[in-house]
């Protein structure tokens, strides 16, 4: 909430979220502007459980309200993991557990950076996790089915599920679940997301990396792709790290297998890091692997030192991840430009067509129709640099922030084009195509157009 009132959330992506879960709160289609003229959300990735946010946000319409569900909804799966550690390592124990998934960078990094569907699906695989732990099998696949109303791959988690079930528990329900959470996914990607998506296909598909020219050969690189370069080996060690790489004596880690496998077959640089949303759903089972093993560990004393080691790897890695901004002065002081940015924001009326800099979208979208300045995306594609081709603003209200502070996990910078760039649309916007500046402060521009375009 703290990064949020120092504007340093974003239009991609807690703006883009916000507009679905409105339209959602309003019996609308989740069309969100920031992604394009009559983008509909669902043709970007397959999550339609996001419309049960909307009765709590009818009620309190603002982008704190996301925030401070996903917080929730990331603490909750504590509760599972908890209760398995009571009786796998006592209460004592279980306070280590409990503290080790709290603190741990891959729920860090999901809080710290906006908003994201996949914390639906944390506490979800949280308590399948547990139902396996205790061998309830129809429990764990009860709690697991709603992954395919997050997003498209989770029906492979779904289908990693039905595999550990497969193998340890009844046959034909985890051969059941293998077949429903592939052909799930697989109907998604190929069939739903293309029907919703503007241009026909999968928005993602592109991120796929394009193989060596042959399945065997595809096949013959792909240990050292998932390995190449540096930072997905790192990543890989990274994600178990939480558990002091303990979890990976468990079958339960095997879960954790279809995420890691897209993520380091991407092409998409993003993916391969410790930084954003991707990693949440994995915390889960990571400590669901430590309580397996350690729950079938003889030795009190193993144990003890289990989890001390767990605590000590989890205290060593805070300083790097974003917990660690609640020890910096900065979070907690605000700074001149962003009064000036609140004071320029106030000016715009409800219910008005704005065209935003990234950083100031998301103050925005509980009250206005809102797209990213200057006029991004261009027909729903996503990176469309090509200088001179963007089409002229249709919003009533331009504001321009010229400032791009480094932000976590951004670095200072200017997102989607050059600041020259936008800078010469800016101008353009006033020397053009009719807007007029009503006010400058502090660098920040905001500017006003009268009539229909």
């Amino acid at each position: 909430m703290r990064r949020h009132q120092l504007m340093r959330t974003t239009g991609y992506d807690l703006g883009i979220f916000e507009q679905a879960v409105r339209a959602y709160a309003e019996f609308r289609a989740p069309v969100v502007p920031l992604r394009g003229e009559g983008f509909n959300l669902l043709g970007d990735h397959f999550h339609p459980l996001l419309a049960a946010l909307a009765p709590l946000y009818r009620l309190f319409p603002s982008p704190l309200t996301l925030l401070v569900v996903q917080s929730a909804l990331l603490a909750l799966a504590v509760v599972p993991l908890f209760r398995w550690a009571t009786r796998a390592v006592g209460p004592r124990g279980a306070h280590a557990v409990a503290a080790g998934y709290g603190l741990s960078w891959g729920v860090a990094s999901a809080a710290a950076f906006d908003f994201h569907e996949v914390a639906l699906a944390v506490p979800l695989l949280s308590f399948s996790l547990e139902a396996l732990g205790r061998q309830r099998w129809r429990t764990a696949v009860a709690w697991a089915a709603p992954l395919l109303l997050i997003k498209e791959d989770l029906g492979f988690t779904l289908a990693a599920v039905g595999a550990y079930i497969a193998v340890k528990g009844p046959r034909r329900l985890g051969i059941a679940t293998v077949a429903a959470g592939l052909l799930a996914s697989l109907t998604e990607i190929k069939v739903l997301l293309p029907a919703f998506h503007p241009g026909g296909d999968y928005a993602h598909g592109g991120n796929l990396a394009d193989g060596h020219g042959s399945l065997l050969s595809t096949l013959a690189h792909a240990p050292l792709d998932a390995l190449r370069p540096d930072i997905k080996a790192m990543t890989l060690i990274l994600v178990f790290a939480p558990s002091a790489l303990l979890a990976l004596r468990s079958p339960l880690a095997l879960i954790a297998v279809p995420t890691l496998a897209w993520r380091m077959a991407s092409e998409n640089a993003f993916h391969w890091g410790t930084a954003f949303h991707y990693s949440a759903v994995l915390m889960p089972v990571v400590f669901a692997g430590l309580l397996d093993v350690l729950g079938r560990e003889t030795s009190r004393r193993t144990v003890r030192a289990s989890l001390v080691t767990v605590l000590a790897v989890t205290a060593v890695m805070l300083p790097s991840f974003p917990l660690a901004q609640l020890a910096q002065r900065a979070t907690w002081r605000t700074a001149s430009h962003v009064e000036a940015a609140r004071s320029l924001l106030a000016r715009i009326p409800d219910g008005a067509t704005v065209a935003a800099s990234n950083r100031l979208a998301p103050q925005l979208t509980s009250r206005c129709t809102v797209v990213l300045f200057p006029t991004f995306p261009v027909g729903g594609r996503l990176y469309e640099y090509r200088h001179g081709a963007l089409p002229a603003p249709t919003a009533e209200w331009i504001v321009h922030d010229p400032e791009a502070p480094e932000a976590w996990p951004y670095r200072r910078g200017h997102w989607p084009y050059p600041l020259e760039q936008q800078r010469e649309e800016l101008a353009a916007a006033e020397r053009t195509h009719g807007y007029t500046v009503v006010a400058r402060r502090d660098g920040i521009t905001l500017l006003h157009r009268r009539g229909t375009p």
